[in-house]
């Protein structure tokens, strides 16, 4: 295990700046995720720190080595990609024994370690079938078992499972989850599924833009979302989000176009400027009297919960209701907002204002 840090690094495809300015410190056996939309650079950075990427600017340490200049087969890291990648002409045994072959451990220490790696992935009955012969989740655990041998400091994951379907990625994520928990090995793992990073990361890191939006565990970036980018791509179903002004004496959200929102009392941001109204919709309840009035637009029960988009003005929102409600389209509900989990952000530069 060894801890990783990530200091001011850029990353230049010709004129075009992918990674800005990156800082991110990994502590030893921290399970870290890279977040964010296609594009956004998370797996440019971590094919940096793989070696796969020359890095245009800045420092990455792995343990208290500086590993910039050194070649990927000599930083202890393993890397399990999204295609699998497994030789098609090789057992799950030898392919999972590769590597180990190619550094010339002896016969005794490779039947060892490829032994432990299959009773910890469930892999005893697969070691003689050919890839062709094997599941995406099964050929995913033979990926991981390839890694797994090769005892790293660092495990490295690249979308591993934005091939499976997805019952399954439910699966693998709750099974990565617990190696990581067995073997505590440090771990970063790039996603663009954001109940992924939520469900395995001890530490999130937003990108966006090849930029850090913000990093912290999960629970601190959903409820307290630095910007309006993390607010939205954070939470499932994500955060409504409306622009307007606070204005009135007893306080209130508005966009002039029949749109008024509690804010709460005590309320003392600004009232000068355009802002951004935030509430999630697990944090809107229906309420038997009073409230806000809304129309029902779309009704979608899920079984434990109901979906609900309701319609304020011009403005749609979306409600999760706990309880199965009968609920019809074009019927009128009260609605209310936690006022303690209202999020408020400054229009123009995404910033949290509260």
């Amino acid at each position: 295990m060894a801890r990783v840090e990530l200091s001011h690094l850029h990353k230049f495809f010709d004129d075009n700046e992918v990674v800005r300015d990156v800082n991110i410190e990994i502590e030893d056996g921290q399970f870290v995720v890279l977040v964010g939309p296609s594009g956004c650079g998370k797996s440019t950075l971590l094919r940096m720190v793989a070696g796969l990427e020359k890095i245009s600017e800045g420092t990455i340490r792995i343990g208290d080595v500086v590993v910039n200049d050194i070649p990927p087969k000599n930083r202890n890291i393993a890397m399990v990609f999204q295609n699998y990648a497994l030789y098609p002409h090789m057992t799950v045994a030898e392919n999972m024994s590769f590597s180990l072959r190619l550094r010339g451990e002896s016969k005794e220490e490779i039947e060892s370690r490829v032994k432990r790696a299959a009773g910890i992935l469930g892999l005893q009955a697969l070691m003689d079938r050919l890839p062709r012969q094997l599941s995406g989740g099964q050929s995913q655990r033979v990926a991981m078992g390839r890694a797994i041998v090769r005892d790293p400091h660092v495990f490295l994951f690249d979308e591993p499972l934005s091939n499976l379907d997805a019952k399954l990625r439910v699966q693998m994520r709750t099974e990565i989850k617990a190696l990581h928990q067995r073997l505590n090995t440090t771990t970063i793992y790039v996603t663009h599924d954001q109940v992924e990073a939520m469900t395995m990361a001890d530490k999130i890191v937003v990108m966006h833009d090849g930029v850090v939006e913000q990093e912290g565990t999960p629970l601190d970036l959903y409820d307290t979302p630095a910007n309006r980018f993390v607010a939205a791509f954070i939470g499932s179903p994500a955060m409504n989000l409306v622009s307007g002004t606070v204005a009135g004496g007893a306080v209130h959200f508005t966009n002039g176009r029949g749109l008024v929102l509690p804010v709460g009392d005590g309320y003392d941001g600004p009232r000068d400027r355009r802002l951004v109204y935030g509430i999630r919709p697990e944090h809107i309840d229906l309420v038997p009297t009073g409230g806000v009035p809304a129309q029902v637009v779309v009704v979608e029960p899920t079984g434990a919960e109901t979906q609900v988009l309701v319609r304020i003005g011009d403005i749609d929102l979306v409600m999760m209701v706990r309880d199965r409600v009968p609920l019809r389209p074009g019927e009128t509900v009260g609605i209310a907002p936690d006022l303690g989990r209202v999020h408020l952000f400054d229009e123009e530069s995404g910033r949290r204002v509260r």
